[in-house]
């Protein structure tokens, strides 16, 4: 556990240090992601990493549940998957003739919804509910998720045969999403020489120590709830969801809860910082990986060429920040 009195600095910010210390022991160049991941495992939030193949997203998910200490759970998702195969299903038990439920993955603690847009939506609409109430509803009845419950899911905008785009009230429900690209050339040279020398991804995580344990997520949680967000904090995060549905490149904005999500994860953040008080930096930070997946642009702006990354920068540009 980490203590505060112990390290001389506040709980979050000695997290932060030693989880991205052992991720780095296996993930090469991934820091900004790795932040991602802590605000939104520390706030209740989910993350959509989207890059090519091959570039450790899903090492990546495994390697920060080992960290994090999370009971771990994958879906490959494919054309073929069924929600009951995700939620579980109810079975018939001949030997007591009754019904027994059998879970599926997703009663987990950190779940890795891994190549997420190549299931039909019905499937995909099957994590709706999950990640927005932590419950899962299974032929009427009701059952609960760890409050923890976090989705990591990951998704390949190279190849488009035999995908499904997400729907943006599930996009609704990611937290941020965050583009992971190819390595500089000094980075996968590193990566190269890890593959030479280590194992199998099973083997290569096995050596992460868990360094998050109950007490110290519960301290970790009480310090960021503690965080303050001054009312012109939140006054610039409304003003930049507010500017977003009226850019004239956008035919949709974000939503109210984009507002509310950025806030929370800008209070994660400053304590990842070491402070106790949200910045605008904090929130201007945010911005791209809270909005950009949830803006839809005109048909004319994608003509133009135009980006949903480019949209969010205008709006950052075009508000003005608290001083």
């Amino acid at each position: 556990m980490i203590d505060a009195e112990e390290t001389g600095q506040p709980i979050v910010a000695g997290l932060r240090q030693q989880l991205k210390a052992e991720v780095a022991k296996v993930i090469v160049e991934q820091g900004d992601a790795v932040d991602l991941l802590i605000a939104a495992f520390l706030t209740g939030g989910h993350v959509l990493l989207e890059g090519p193949p091959g570039t450790a997203k899903t090492l990546l998910a495994r390697t920060f549940a080992a960290a994090t200490s999370l009971d771990f759970g994958r879906i490959q998702f494919t054309p073929d998957l069924m929600p009951g195969d995700v939620l579980g299903m109810n079975v018939f038990n001949f030997a007591t003739s009754k019904f027994v439920f059998t879970p599926g993955p997703i009663f987990a603690e950190l779940l890795l919804a891994d190549e997420i847009n190549r299931t039909p939506p019905k499937t995909q609409a099957a994590l709706l509910e999950a990640m927005n109430e932590r419950t899962v509803t299974v032929d009427g009845e009701i059952r609960r998720l760890s409050e923890g419950f976090m989705v990591i899911a990951t998704q390949n905008p190279i190849e488009h045969q035999g995908t499904y785009p997400l729907p943006e009230a599930q996009l609704d429900r990611f937290l941020f999403k965050h583009k992971i690209d190819y390595p500089t050339e000094e980075s996968e040279r590193e990566v190269v020489r890890r593959a030479a020398i280590g194992g199998t991804q099973a083997q290569v995580v096995q050596g992460i120590t868990a360094v998050a344990t109950v007490e110290t997520l519960r301290g970790a949680r009480a310090e960021i709830a503690r965080t303050v967000l001054a009312d012109e904090v939140i006054d610039y995060a409304v003003a930049l969801a507010r500017a977003t549905r009226e850019h004239s490149a956008l035919e949709v904005g974000v939503s109210p809860r984009a507002a509310g999500m950025m806030a929370s994860a800008a209070r994660a953040f400053a304590a990842m910082e070491g402070r106790d008080y949200v910045v605008p930096d904090d929130i201007k930070g945010l911005a791209l990986p809270v909005m950009e997946h949830r803006v839809v642009l005109t048909p004319g702006a994608e003509i133009d060429g135009f980006t949903a990354a480019s949209a969010v920068q205008d709006v950052l540009t075009s508000v003005e920040p608290p001083r």
